[in-house]
């Protein structure tokens, strides 16, 4: 390390400068915003503003709504649980590595699609009844987490 290699911390240097501090900044003046007009004026329109044309965002048609709580469950049917050994543990971190999921989101519902021949003890968010049935009729276990 010496005086050579010195480099500023990364983000602590910004690229904005003063503006309208005299004609030796090199930005004074107009400082940037050219000459005249409502553009150069205080009180210039806000972003989306048509000059009293109604603007795009009230022209589109407006469709239902967003609800904020819902909540996105990554489904897998119970057939996709065959990879595991007879006793194993399936969990959610075990689901990611055996690469049956990849974002378990707000979380896991095993379906009871297809068919399931081993016992084993599984650890999920969610079943559907046939699933539980299926898993249990096997002797294994189907926790809710």
């Amino acid at each position: 390390m010496d005086l050579s290699n010195l480099k500023p911390a990364e983000g602590s240097k910004h690229n904005d400068f003063r503006r309208g501090r005299g004609h030796g900044s090199g930005n004074g003046k107009t400082a940037g915003k050219g000459h005249k007009g409502q553009k150069a004026r205080s009180g210039a329109p806000r972003p989306g503003f048509e000059g009293g044309q109604m603007p795009l965002y009230r022209r589109i048609p407006k469709r239902g709504f967003t609800n904020r709580n819902t909540k996105e469950i990554v489904a897998i049917n119970l057939d996709r649980l065959e990879k595991f050994d007879n006793d194993a543990v399936v969990t959610v971190d075990a689901l990611i590595e055996a690469g049956i999921i990849k974002n378990p989101r707000d979380g896991v519902k095993i379906l009871g699609n297809g068919e399931l021949t081993k016992k084993l003890n599984v650890q999920v968010n969610a079943y559907s009844a046939s699933a539980k049935e299926k898993i249990e009729a096997l002797g294994g276990k189907a926790e809710v987490i």
